[in-house]
C-alpha cells in the first residue's frame, strides 16, 4: 500500500475536492477497512491463491469470481506499468523513463520468480526507504508554506469528494495482495487476517499524516497543481536535499510497489488459469522457488509492452475501477458467509459493496467507458471459451 499513489493521488483529489479531499480520504479509508475486514474473513476460510477469484467462486459462483479475476488482473496490470513509469521518471532524464522504466519490471519480475522470500526482503527495504521519505515530507509540510497555500481551491461538493475518495482509494489498494499468497504464509487463517488489518491501519495513520501537512504547505489550489504533490512541499524550503530525499523515496515506492503488484496478479493468474480461465500452461509452478514462473514472465513481458507503447499516466481511474470491481465481488462473498466463518460485524461487508459501487460511479466517465469495455471484452471470452468446450 505505500506505494506509488501516496506520492501521486493527492494531486487529483485535490483538483476534484479541494480541501474536502481530507474528507474523501476518510470515506476511501472506510471502504477500505470495509473491503479488509471482507478479505481477511475469507482469506481465513479459504487459504489458497487467488484471492477473491477464488472466494468469488467458492460463495457467489464461477461468473462472479472470474468479474473478480479479470477485473483485478487487467486493473493491477495497467497499474504496474504506471508504476514503472512513476519510478523511471523520478529516478532518470525525461529521454531515458521507458527504457529504464522496462529494465526496472525485467529486474523485479526475475526476483518475484526466485521465491517470495526474496520479494519480501526486498518489499520491506523499499518500504523502509518510503517511509523515511515520507516523515521528511510531513515535518517539511507542517513546519513550511508556499505563496498558493492561502489560495482557494475548487469548491466542496459532494460529487467531488466522492471523486476525491475514488482516486485516493488507488492509493490504499494492495491489502488484497496478502490474501492472493495463502498458500505461501505459515497458519494463513491466524497470519492473514492480521496481516491485512495492521497493515491498513498503519497505512491509514500515515496517509492522514501526509495529507494534513501537503494541504498546510500547499493548499488546496497549490496541491491541485502540483504535478509531484510532495515534491512541491519539499520545494517549500528552498532547499535541493528534500526534494532529492522524496524523489528517492517516490522511487522506492514505486519499486515497491511494483514488485508486489507482480506477485500478486501472478498468484490471480495461477488460479485462473488452474480452473482453465485463462490457457493452463499459466499454472506452472517452479519445483524449486515454488512461484508461478510462467505467469510471472507473461506478465512482466506485457507489462515491459505496455510501458513501451503507452502512456498510462491517466491509469489511475481505470485501475480503480478495476480494483472496486473486485472489492465488490469480495464484499458480497464476505455477506454469503456462515456465522462460524465471519469474524467482524455482517453491516461492514455490506457497507463495502455499496461503498464500492459508489466510488465507480463517482471515477471519471472516461475510466468507467473504458473499465466496461476492457470487462465486457473478457467475459465475452470466457463465453466463447465454454462454448468452444461444449
Amino acid at each position: 500500500m505505500i506505494g506509488a499513489g501516496i506520492f501521486s493521488a493527492f494531486a487529483p483529489a485535490a483538483a476534484a475536492a479541494g480541501a474536502g479531499l481530507l474528507v474523501g480520504l476518510l470515506i476511501a479509508g472506510f471502504i477500505a477497512f470495509c473491503n479488509a475486514t471482507s478479505s481477511a474473513q475469507l482469506a481465513a476460510q479459504y487459504p489458497t491463491s487467488g484471492g477473491t477469484y477464488v472466494y468469488g467462486r467458492e460463495r457467489l459462483g464461477e461468473w462472479p469470481g472470474f468479474l473478480a479475476g479479470w477485473s483485478f488482473v487487467i486493473g493491477k496490470t495497467a497499474s504496474s506499468a504506471a508504476m514503472a513509469i512513476t519510478f523511471a521518471t523520478y529516478a532518470v532524464p525525461a529521454a531515458w523513463v521507458k527504457p529504464v522504466a522496462i529494465l526496472a519490471v525485467a529486474a523485479l519480475t526475475v526476483v518475484n520468480t526466485l521465491g517470495v522470500t526474496r520479494t519480501a526482503l526486498v518489499t520491506r527495504i523499499l518500504v523502509v526507504v518510503s517511509l523515511l521519505a515520507l516523515a521528511v515530507a510531513v515535518v517539511v509540510g507542517f513546519t513550511h508554506t508556499s505563496g498558493s497555500a492561502s489560495l482557494p481551491g475548487v469548491p466542496v461538493t459532494l460529487y467531488g469528494v466522492l471523486q476525491s475518495a475514488g482516486f485516493l482509494f488507488f492509493a490504499f489498494a494492495g491489502y488484497a495482495r496478502v490474501a492472493t499468497m495463502g498458500e505461501e504464509v505459515m497458519d494463513p487463517s491466524r497470519t492473514i487476517p492480521r496481516a491485512i488489518t495492521t497493515a491498513l491501519a498503519i497505512t491509514l495513520v500515515v496517509y492522514a499524516l501526509v495529507a494534513v501537512s501537503a494541504l498546510h504547505a500547499l493548499g488546496p489550489a497549490g496541491l491541485a497543481s502540483a504535478p509531484a504533490p510532495l515534491g512541491a512541499v519539499a520545494d517549500t524550503t528552498g532547499a535541493a536535499w528534500p526534494g532529492a530525499v522524496i524523489a528517492v523515496g517516490a522511487s522506492a515506492a514505486a519499486l515497491g510497489a511494483l514488485l508486489a503488484m507482480i506477485a500478486g496478479i501472478g498468484r490471480t493468474t495461477l488460479a485462473m488459469a488452474r480452473t482453465r480461465d485463462l490457457p493452463s500452461w499459466l499454472a506452472a509452478v517452479h519445483p524449486r522457488f515454488r512461484v508461478p514462473y510462467r505467469a510471472e514472465l507473461v506478465l512482466g513481458l506485457v507489462v515491459c509492452i505496455l510501458v513501451a507503447v503507452t502512456d498510462l499516466r491517466g491509469a489511475i481511474g481505470f485501475s480503480s475501477f478495476g480494483v472496486l470491481l473486485y472489492y465488490f465481488v469480495a464484499n458480497a462473498s464476505a455477506w454469503t458467509q456462515s456465522r462460524d466463518h465471519r469474524r467482524y460485524p455482517r453491516f461492514l461487508a455490506a457497507a463495502g459493496a455499496v461503498g464500492c459501487v459508489v466510488l465507480v460511479a463517482a471515477l471519471p466517465i472516461g475510466s468507467i467507458v473504458a473499465g466496461l469495455v476492457v470487462v465486457v471484452v473478457g467475459l465475452a471470452y470466457r463465453w466463447i471459451r465454454l462454448r468452444l468446450v461444449r
